[in-house]
């Protein structure tokens, strides 16, 4: 009678530690290897798949485009750079303290962004750089898709203001500072389309967020409040509370919220 192979000992449990390590070590020294090509340029992959290549405002967003638009909020220079290739008319601010919390710094005056603005806001570079992130890759697009034209205006309520936090109630006395007081916010009323038709948040937007429409109005503005969720660390609307309810509330160096 054939005798059954004696089983093979269990691996002692130190033993799959110390092989997962070496797993672990040998695919992170690959992994660096393989960063360190493409950073010297030993390896050229192309720039929209490349995370060291600078932010391209003109490309397609993809799956890097929140990568580098946030490396390029970090650093100045990064951000101006990328600044003056989006075509946009502005101003360099000097950096200027205004009051305790308030000021702003690598700011600019936002002069024409493609479009219309009416007064010219004062946003810091990466404010305006989320801005026109947003505006070509997210409203534009959807303007069309509804109405088969471009946005020839936007309606904006302010930017810079040295304030705390509104949560209703005007500004709260003791609370934190708003963005706005930083030049890292723009309050967005409405649009203009290229045929002169006017879109308000206060008129259009849904007044129930599980409302279901087919106004092309609504939509837009839907569509335009989903899109800057993209480019914006902080995005807050009609749905959120009553002091949004005739703007949307774009900001940049916050807490990241899309409400």
């Amino acid at each position: 009678m054939a005798l059954d192979p004696p089983e093979r000992p269990a691996e002692p449990a130190p033993s799959r530690r110390r092989r997962g390590l070496l797993v672990t070590a040998a695919a992170c020294a690959v992994l660096a290897v393989g960063a360190w090509a493409v950073a010297t340029g030993i390896v050229e992959i192309p720039e929209r798949f490349n995370p060291w290549a600078p932010l391209d405002v003109a490309a397609p967003p993809n799956w890097l485009t929140g990568f580098k638009l946030e490396r390029a909020r970090r650093e100045p220079a990064r951000c101006l750079a990328a600044l003056a290739q989006t075509g946009m008319q502005y101003d360099l601010l000097p950096d200027r303290v205004t009051g305790p919390g308030c000021g702003f710094k690598n700011a600019v005056r936002l002069r024409f962004a493609g479009v219309r603005l009416g007064t010219a806001p004062s946003l810091s570079c990466p404010m305006a750089l989320s801005f026109f992130m947003w505006e070509h890759h997210a409203l534009q697009p959807a303007a069309r898709q509804r109405f088969g034209q471009p946005v020839a205006a936007i309606e904006h309520l302010g930017s810079y203001a040295c304030r705390n936090v509104n949560r209703g109630e005007g500004a709260v006395p003791g609370a934190s500072r708003s963005r706005h007081a930083t030049a890292d916010a723009l309050d967005v009323a409405g649009l203009t389309l290229a045929d002169g038709r006017r879109i308000t948040v206060l008129q259009a937007w849904p007044r129930s967020s599980a409302a279901s429409t087919d106004d092309p109005a609504a939509l837009l503005l839907r569509d335009a409040h989903r899109g800057a969720c993209r480019f914006f660390n902080g995005v807050l609307g009609p749905d959120y509370n009553a002091a949004h309810s005739d703007h949307f509330h774009l900001e940049t160096g916050g807490y990241d919220m899309c409400r």
